[in-house]
C-alpha cells in the first residue's frame, strides 16, 4: 500500500468511527476484549501501579474507563484518530483523564510510560510490528505494552455466504497468528494469546448494521460494497447459516527489561556458559552475577573465574545468593548441607541499571533452583533477555530447539544464540533456521582457557549496542 492511498483509507476510517453514533450498544466484543485486555496487563504488572499510561486508539472508553478506575491517581493520556470517538470518551470517563486526538502509527507523545495499551487498534495498522516496537521505546525500564487485534478468520461466516454468491467480502483480510507472533518488541519478555468468540446476530441485517454502528464498515482496498442486490442475496445466505459471526482476537502483553543485561543459560553443564560470560562481561564491562553456585569441593567458582578471565574488579561481581560444595544441581547441593535456598534473596539486582549486566544460570533451563523452582522459572521471573549457550556439533539441534521452544512458550525474550567448539556451517544455519533465532557469537573450541583467550574471543562478540539493536529475529 502507497502512503498516500494508505492515507486515504486512514482518512476513511476516522470518518466512519466518527459516524458511529451507536457504539457503545453494539460493541459487545470489543467489551470483552477490553476486560480481557485489562487482565493480561493488570497480571503483567503484578501488583504494581503505574504512574505514567498512555492508551492508544481509546474508541469511546471502554478500556480507559477500566484503567482509570484502576489507577486513579496515575497519569492517563488517551488518544484516538477520531475526534467524536475521543469526545464520547471524555463524557464516559470524566475531566481527569487527559485526552488527545493521534494516529497510532504516528505517536507524538512524550514517554517514558510505565504503561501503554490498545485495544482492537493494531488491525487498522499498514505496519503494526514497527508501531508496537516505536510504542515500546517509550516504556520506562519494567513497563509494560499490551495490545489487541483481530485475526485471519473473523467473520468467516459473512464470507462465506459472499463467496457462495461469487462474490468477495469486503471485510478486512487481518494476519494470521503466525504473523502476529512476529510482532514483539525486541528484548521485551512476553507472548500473544489467541482465542475465538461467536456472536448471534438476528438476522444479516442486524450484523450489517452492527459493522456499520462500530466504525468497521469500511471495505478493505479495492473492493467495492456489495450492491443493494447483492446484499440482499448475501444477507439471506447468512441468516440460512445460523446468523453467527466469529470473532478470533489475539492478545499481546510485553515487559520491558528492568535493567539492561542478559541471563546466560546453556542446552546442558559444561558447554561454555562461564566462557561465555567471561567474554560478555569483557566486551560490554559488564556487571557479574551467578546467582546459585555448587562444585565449590571441586572448583573455585564461576565468580572467581569470571573475574580472573575478564579482568573486571571483584566488586563488579555480585556475590551468589547460594554458595555449595557438592556437583550437584543448587537444589541437591544446598539439601546435602542442610540448607535451604531462600527465593527472596534471588531477586534481580537493580543497582546501575543501566550498565549490562551478565546472569549466569546453573546447568541448563529445567534444572532445579528451588523446591518449587527451576532454572526456567528464575528466568521468567528476571525478564531479562536470555542468551542460549549451546554446543556446535553432533546432537546439538535437539537440545538447543527444544530449549528454544521452552522460553518461547514462557514468553522469554531470546537475545540470541552462542554456539560453542568447532565451526559448523550446516548446524548454524539449521538452529538459525528452523529456531527463528539470531547466532550472537561461534567461540571456538580451546585448548586451554586463559585471560589472552577471552581478549581474542570477545572480538567475536557484537557490542551491548548491537545486541540492543539487532533484537530477537522472528
Amino acid at each position: 500500500m502507497t502512503d498516500c492511498s494508505a492515507h486515504s483509507r486512514q482518512t476513511r476510517i476516522q470518518h466512519s468511527f466518527d459516524a458511529a453514533e451507536g457504539y457503545d450498544a453494539a460493541a459487545l466484543l470489543q467489551r470483552v476484549a477490553a476486560r480481557r485486555l485489562f487482565d493480561l496487563l493488570q497480571a503483567r504488572l503484578g501488583g504494581r501501579a503505574p504512574r505514567r499510561i498512555l492508551e492508544v486508539g481509546c474508541g469511546t472508553g471502554f478500556l480507559t474507563q477500566m484503567l482509570h478506575d484502576a489507577w486513579p491517581e496515575a497519569e492517563l493520556i488517551a488518544t484516538d484518530i477520531a475526534p467524536k470517538m475521543l469526545e464520547r470518551a471524555r463524557n464516559r470517563v470524566g475531566k481527569r483523564v487527559q485526552f488527545c486526538e493521534m494516529d497510532a502509527a504516528r505517536p507524538d507523545v512524550a514517554g517514558p510510560f510505565d504503561l501503554i495499551c490498545g485495544n482492537l487498534v493494531f488491525q487498522w495498522l499498514a505496519e503494526p510490528a514497527a508501531v508496537l516496537q516505536t510504542l515500546a521505546e517509550r516504556l520506562t525500564p519494567g513497563g509494560v505494552i499490551a495490545v489487541s487485534t483481530l485475526l485471519d478468520g473473523t467473520f468467516a461466516e459473512w464470507q462465506n455466504a459472499c463467496a457462495a454468491e461469487g462474490l468477495v467480502a469486503g471485510t478486512p483480510e487481518y494476519p494470521d497468528a503466525r504473523t502476529v507472533q512476529g510482532w514483539q518488541p525486541r528484548l521485551s519478555a512476553g507472548r500473544w494469546v489467541a482465542e475465538r468468540c461467536v456472536q448471534p446476530f438476528e438476522s444479516g441485517l442486524a450484523f450489517v448494521r452492527h459493522l456499520k454502528a462500530t466504525g468497521a464498515s469500511v471495505p478493505r482496498e479495492g473492493i467495492a460494497a456489495l450492491s443493494p442486490a447483492d446484499l440482499r442475496r448475501v444477507m439471506a445466505r447468512f441468516d440460512a447459516s445460523g446468523a453467527l459471526a466469529t470473532w478470533h482476537l489475539a492478545y499481546g502483553c510485553f515487559q520491558k527489561p528492568r535493567r539492561a543485561g542478559v541471563f546466560v543459560t546453556g542446552t546442558d553443564t559444561g558447554v561454555g556458559k562461564t566462557l561465555t560470560s567471561a567474554c560478555f562481561v569483557q566486551a560490554w564491562n559488564a556487571l557479574y552475577w551467578k546467582p546459585l553456585q555448587s562444585g565449590l569441593a571441586d572448583e573455585e567458582g564461576d565468580t572467581a573465574t569470571v573475574i580472573k578471565l575478564s579482568g573486571c574488579l571483584p566488586e563488579d561481581c555480585i556475590p551468589p545468593a547460594g554458595a555449595y560444595q557438592a556437583s550437584l544441581s543448587p537444589l541437591a547441593a544446598a539439601q546435602a548441607e542442610g540448607a535451604q535456598i531462600d527465593p527472596a534473596r534471588l531477586a534481580l539486582p537493580l543497582q546501575n541499571p543501566e550498565r549490562p549486566m551478565v546472569v549466569e544460570g546453573a546447568g541448563g533451563l529445567m534444572v532445579p533452583a528451588t523446591d518449587t523452582l527451576m532454572m526456567l522459572d528464575l528466568a521468567e521471573h528476571w525478564g531479562l533477555p536470555v542468551v542460549l549457550v549451546a554446543r556446535s556439533g553432533l546432537g546439538t539441534l535437539n537440545h538447543t530447539l527444544l530449549s528454544l521452544e521452552a522460553m518461547r512458550a514462557r514468553g522469554l525474550a531470546v537475545a540470541g544464540v552462542v554456539l560453542s567448539g568447532p565451526l559448523n556451517p550446516e548446524n548454524r544455519k539449521t538452529i538459525e533456521e528452523k529456531g527463528q533465532v539470531r547466532i550472537l557469537a561461534e567461540l571456538p573450541q580451546q585448548e586451554a582457557v586463559t585471560p589472552e583467550t577471552v581478549r581474542t574471543l570477545r572480538g567475536l562478540i557484537p557490542s551491548w549496542d548491537a545486541v540492543c539493536g539487532g533484537g530477537e529475529s522472528m
